[in-house]
């Protein structure tokens, strides 16, 4: 493969409700798509997942736009590259910057899997024809108002329920939740909420059956997410702590967690996360993939790495009409009974609308 020019967009699209975590609330989504042409005319296309302000990692759609143009597509356009793991290999020297080279990398992936006439999920090696989906639910204005949007993703067949947690909104959040959903499967995620001194708060939780309660401590707390699995019975998923596989090694050895959060933009792409998703598998670690409110793009990524054997835990992956009025993408993703069908179609599986794409795009730049 030898990409011959590329196309930097920044789309704006606006969620059909805010958003809230224990960082704040948001409404308006800009991110970048990244539209890839090789030699042979062939298009594949990438999506950044960064936001635009640095709370969930130190990345930021203008930083992504920045190390894209001046660092990694120079490193990559008109060079030839055999497979799309080689791209990792290439920008090895620039440190982190996981969802920017994320964003290209998906676009090789999607040229690949086009050039040898296979979907994306088989070109990764998964083999599902259907993939399990849950609900990320944000903060609410009330616990009755939570109850209601649970009652309602529940009617539509979502196969688990992710609810954020922070200080004040917690325990007794999720006492109520069990009160009216006692068998639902549950979460809670954190985003980093917490610390040691919460052990006791944290304790609780563990009357209560969840699946797993999600970084709980902050991202570089290997340790103390281990000192804290071990004094509570509810499973630890570390998310934004992983951006690796040799951090995946270190949280497993260490006891930081029982399940991993795989996100494709923040470990760096799809080669890293079929990595550290064979390294889970190898050691009986279950892993699952994390969303980022992503447009139909990032959405298509997500649910051909969610083919792979050891994602057994319902994903982040919700339908297309979750969070938007419309998508990028013909047909939009669609969720039927709590499961994506996986296309079989050469590459992503679904044609980006460029209408769509135009009307949403406030810049755009190309590159030769």
């Amino acid at each position: 493969m030898k990409i011959k020019e590329i196309t930097l967009r920044q789309l704006m699209m606006r969620m059909k409700s805010p958003f809230s975590t224990s960082f704040g609330s948001f409404q308006n989504k800009e991110f970048i798509l990244l539209e890839a042409k090789d030699e042979n005319g062939h298009i594949g296309w990438g999506e950044s997942v960064a936001f635009t302000t640095p709370w969930y990692t130190e990345e930021t759609m203008k930083t992504n736009w920045h190390m894209l143009e001046d660092f990694i597509i120079p490193v990559l356009l008109n060079n030839e590259i055999e497979h799309p793991d080689q791209v990792s290999e290439k920008l090895s020297f620039i440190r982190k910057n996981n969802m920017a080279k994320s964003t290209i990398e998906g676009a090789y992936w999607d040229l690949y899997s086009q050039e040898k006439g296979i979907s994306l999920a088989n070109a990764l090696g998964g083999n599902k024809t259907k993939i399990e989906v849950g609900i990320s639910i944000g903060i609410q204005k009330s616990v009755h108002e939570l109850l209601n949007v649970i009652d309602g993703y529940l009617a539509e067949g979502y196969k688990r329920m992710k609810v954020k947690i922070k200080p004040g909104w917690d325990v007794e959040v999720i006492r109520e939740i069990r009160k009216h959903f006692p068998n639902v499967p549950l979460m809670a995620d954190a985003n980093s909420a917490y610390t040691l001194n919460d052990i006791e708060l944290l304790k609780q939780l563990d009357e209560y059956q969840l699946m797993m309660i999600e970084q709980p401590l902050a991202a570089d707390d290997f340790i103390d997410h281990a000192i804290l699995q071990k004094a509570i019975s509810t499973p630890i998923c570390l998310d934004e702590s992983i951006h690796s596989y040799e951090d995946t090694r270190k949280a497993i050895e260490l006891g930081s967690g029982k399940i991993m959060n795989i996100k494709i933009g923040r470990v760096g792409g799809l080669t890293e996360a079929k990595k550290i998703h064979d390294l889970c598998e190898q050691r009986q670690i279950p892993v699952w993939c994390g969303g980022m409110l992503e447009a139909g793009i990032g959405r298509a990524h997500n649910i051909a790495l969610t083919t792979l054997s050891n994602f057994v835990l319902p994903g982040d992956t919700a339908g297309s009409s979750r969070y938007w009025d419309e998508d990028i993408i013909e047909p939009e993703v669609m969720v039927e009974k709590g499961y994506i069908a996986v296309s079989d179609k050469p590459g992503i599986g679904y044609e980006p609308n460029r209408e769509t794409i135009r009307k949403y795009t406030v810049l755009e730049k190309n590159y030769t």
